[in-house]
């Protein structure tokens, strides 16, 4: 968040380069930093084949990298109290990893399409701003760092599509989370001041400029400080609705319905199933009628879009938390153009387009309404749409 990265005295790739020659006594070959995401629209349609609108942001991943004589894979990091050393041979779908398993992932997946030198093995050091279990994809960082690194150590010509794959063969075969693709692409290809417009069926992307600045506007992120877990919980639940709401209406995934679809499907789907695949069609709208505002220069409308989604993913798809609602409400009684949940739900964070000028007032009145309920105190900031993944030249 923009109000945090004045806190980050020394970027993360600096820490890790730090870390890794203070645990293994010599210099990266590799450095890589990629950057969380925030979505502005367009939730839980990624693994419907639907559309989504992510941008990058600030906070970044960074993995310091070296090649090894043997066939190992060493994982270290700022933020774990202990190395995971595995064979590459040895790692497996479903293995009980912890953490490591996103990096151990990456390597895996990328062994999976590609021949990779012999000897395979890697020293990896890894360092972080982006907040965990947040809302902003701090797996998709972390994956696409690696995916980076190795590729670089490796010699492997990745392409986006690989890459992005890659980070998402991870999470849904080794860690078991079965997210979309979404994450991966916005940390690959984020663009400063402008979002991600991504096809998750044809992978399709395109830059579309969001123009905050000479609007005087501002997007603004609340941590409700409540955490998620995409491998457990409600996440695969819903997925699970929507494949079965596709499979009854005959259509390979929900992004083969619109609006005019759906007084149909509520005659053929239970009450929830229904109300699931009404979130994922109205929400693949939502996010073309964004795209069309931007476009246009309708930020007021676009603000519209996002309320509306929060509404859905609220009464529809049943992630958001009271914390998230109440961050949502008081964000429109500051005066935002329009506010949401961001990210995969049931915790984590909530983004509102507000002008600049009414930021500390909306900041203010977030952290007395949430004393006021009884949670945590919150993280707030402006967060702001970043560069992609890159090489760190040290």
């Amino acid at each position: 968040m923009g109000s945090m990265q004045a806190a980050h005295r020394e970027s993360a790739a600096v820490r890790a380069v730090r870390g890794f020659t203070s645990h293994h006594g010599g210099t990266p070959a590799a450095v890589w930093s990629a950057p969380g995401r925030a979505n502005l629209i367009g939730e839980h349609t990624d693994y419907n084949d639907g559309f989504v609108l992510p941008f990058a942001i600030a906070e970044r991943t960074a993995v310091a990298a070296a090649r090894r004589a043997d066939d190992t894979i060493t994982v270290t990091s700022t933020f774990a109290p202990r190395s995971i050393a595995v064979a590459l041979a040895d790692v497996t779908p479903g293995g009980d990893y912890g953490w490591a398993g996103y990096p151990l992932g990456v390597a895996w997946a990328l062994g999976q399409v590609r021949t990779l030198p012999d000897p395979v093995g890697a020293d990896l050091f890894i360092d972080s701003d982006v907040p965990a279990g947040a809302g902003l994809s701090s797996s998709a960082a972390l994956e696409m760092a690696v995916a980076g690194a190795l590729a670089e150590l490796w010699g492997l010509d990745l392409s986006t599509a690989e890459m992005a794959r890659a980070g998402q063969r991870a999470e849904n075969e080794v860690v078991g989370a079965p997210t979309g693709v979404m994450d991966q692409y916005a940390s690959l290809l984020g663009q400063p001041d402008a979002a991600v417009f991504l096809d998750c069926r044809s992978l399709a992307a395109r830059s579309v400029p969001l123009r905050l600045a000479p609007a005087g506007l501002a997007l603004v992120l609340t941590d409700t400080g409540e955490r998620h877990a995409h491998a457990t919980g409600g996440y695969a639940a819903r997925r699970a609705s929507c494949e079965k709401g596709a499979a009854l209406l005959g259509v390979p995934a929900l992004r083969d319905l619109c609006m005019a679809d759906l007084p149909r499907a509520e005659t053929v789907l239970d009450a929830e199933t229904f109300r699931r695949v009404r979130h994922v069609v109205t929400e693949n709208a939502r996010v073309e009628g964004c795209v069309a505002d931007l476009e246009a220069g309708d930020l007021a409308a676009v603000g519209r879009h996002l309320t509306a989604s929060h509404a859905s993913m609220r009464d529809d798809y049943e992630i958001t938390t009271r914390a998230l609602d109440l961050a949502v409400e008081v964000a429109l009684a500051a005066g935002a153009l329009g506010a949401r949940m961001t990210g995969g739900g049931f915790g984590g964070s909530a983004i509102a387009l507000i002008e600049e000028a009414r930021v500390a007032r909306l900041t203010e009145a977030v952290t007395e309404a949430f004393a006021a309920a009884g949670f945590g105190r919150p993280r707030i900031g402006r967060v702001t749409p970043s560069a992609g993944a890159s090489q760190t030249v040290m």
